[in-house]
């Protein structure tokens, strides 16, 4: 864990002391490496035998999490559109 955190704070004091410098590809390296890393997390948990037999239950859960998500998202902005389209028409 503390090493984890420790390369997460060298990475941020790096980039702090090298802000001012432009670096032309590191969109494509940043875009591999997010590609590995995902590629490296897919490995790990196939081969996790507990994750791989547990997967029909996790399906369901994070369909269930996901669907309330986006439910409450599209609520919320719905009611922030009611209320801004209010203050619009009294200013009218």
């Amino acid at each position: 864990m503390f090493t984890v955190i420790g390369i997460m704070l060298a990475g941020i004091g790096i980039g702090f002391l090298l802000r001012k410098h432009r670096f032309s590809g590191i969109n494509h390296i940043i875009t591999i490496l997010i590609w590995l890393l995902l590629f490296l997390l897919g490995t790990e948990v196939g081969s996790n035998r507990r994750i791989v037999e547990g997967i029909a239950s996790l399906g369901i859960e994070a369909l269930l999490i996901t669907l309330a998500c986006v439910a409450g998202s599209c609520i919320f902005a719905w009611a922030l559109w009611k209320i801004l389209q209010k203050g619009k028409e009294g200013k009218a």
